[in-house]
């Protein structure tokens, strides 16, 4: 079989195959490029009250606040994933591990600024595979990368291989 039949097999099939995870992760990719720009991607980060360093309050009254809200997805402290911390805002970020909640508080006073779902923490866990679980994310993915390496070979050697042919016949 020639090497342009085998290239042309070979793009065919990988893109089909991987169709459909390609474009999972063009468009979960794109919107969170964008995620910062619309709210129902990604809560935007409030900003706290003005304050010196020494007016931080303790993590003890972040897990308070955050409590306090009877929130269904931080009943206890258990239930926190992580806390992000916005120096230059003033804000704590408290993410849940379920359901995707946010509150925000102000790292000065102890005050909820915001209560949210943030479906960017979804469409990441989309984009990566993980969603589905870590199989797909540890194994499918990477070989998907690999995939999408070889169809970007193969289309350049599909697309330019003529041409250089073609060129290469006409200076001789």
């Amino acid at each position: 079989m020639k090497p342009y039949k085998v290239f042309w097999e070979v793009h065919k099939w990988i893109g089909i195959l991987l169709s459909a995870v390609l474009i999972n992760v063009s468009v979960t990719g794109l919107l969170l490029l964008e995620k910062k720009q619309y709210e129902w991607i990604q809560p935007a980060t409030r900003e706290g009250q003005e304050g010196a360093t020494a007016d931080l309050i303790s993590m003890q009254r972040v897990f308070d606040a955050v409590l306090a809200c009877n929130h269904p997805d931080f009943p206890d402290i258990d239930a926190i994933d992580r806390i992000d911390f916005r120096p230059g805002k003033r804000v704590h970020k408290v993410r849940s591990k379920a359901h995707h909640a946010e509150i925000q508080i102000d790292a000065i006073t102890g005050e909820v600024l915001n209560i949210a779902t943030r479906p960017s923490d979804f469409l990441e866990q989309l984009h990566d595979g993980s969603v589905l679980g870590e199989w797909m994310h540890g194994k499918v993915m990477p070989v998907a990368a690999i995939a999408n390496i070889i169809l970007v070979v193969s289309g350049l050697y599909l697309w330019l291989g003529p041409k250089f042919r073609k060129k290469r016949q006409s200076a001789t």
